[in-house]
């Protein structure tokens, strides 16, 4: 049993698992992923992250440090000149391992170790994915104070619509004050008219 063994020899002696972290390392940097299995891919990861991260301050202390890991002029310039700026903002995680599967023959678990900021299929998908609406208990609270913003705005609507109301109701109340007035004034003459002829007609019978 393997208890409270947490480096993997990976069947290698020190300085043959060295040499092999180193050339996978130096292939990681410069073809920025590579396909390996699953075991080799974490003890990877625990080995080219911190070269990354020392390589965030380009120095010659940092370069010389690299080195002497890498063994690999080119891996070491394309560290510093591309990856370094490329994960500048990144605090850490700077590979991603993808499973594939199994290999034939021994049936390995198989697994692709890149590095995140170089996937541009990825990142594409991030950018062009629709933004989900998500639901909020905040959002009452805002249709709350909306509906309050709105109420003062409506009471002047409703004021102006109620003296429009009025403003019609007034000329026909005025009509119908008119209209008896207009009516009665025929009246009054035709009475006016009939009593001096009813006067006339009495004073006639008397002299007869």
């Amino acid at each position: 049993m393997r208890h409270q063994k947490a480096v993997n020899h990976l069947g290698r002696t020190s300085t043959h698992r060295k040499a092999m972290l180193a050339n996978m390392a130096s292939s990681l940097i410069l073809h920025k992923r590579i396909n390996t299995t699953l075991a080799k891919a974490k003890a990877l990861r625990s080995y080219v992250e911190p070269l990354i991260t020392k390589a965030k301050e380009d120095s010659t202390a940092s370069r010389r440090l690299v080195f002497s890991y890498l063994q690999d002029k080119a891996a070491v310039t394309e560290l510093f000149r591309e990856v370094s700026v490329k994960v500048a903002d990144r605090p850490g995680g700077y590979t991603r391992i993808l499973k594939t599967g199994f290999r034939l023959g021994d049936n390995a678990d198989m697994c692709i170790i890149e590095l995140v900021d170089y996937n541009q299929a990825l990142l594409t998908a991030k950018e062009s994915a629709p933004k989900k609406a998500t639901r909020r208990k905040r959002a009452t609270t805002k249709k709350a104070e909306g509906a309050e913003a709105e109420a003062p705005k409506a009471a002047p609507k409703a004021k102006a619509k109620e003296k429009a109301v009025v403003e019609e109701a007034a000329p026909v109340a005025e009509e119908v004050v008119e209209t008896p007035v207009a009516e009665a004034a025929p009246e009054v003459e035709a009475e006016s008219s009939e009593e001096p002829a009813s006067e006339s007609t009495e004073e006639t019978k008397e002299n007869n």
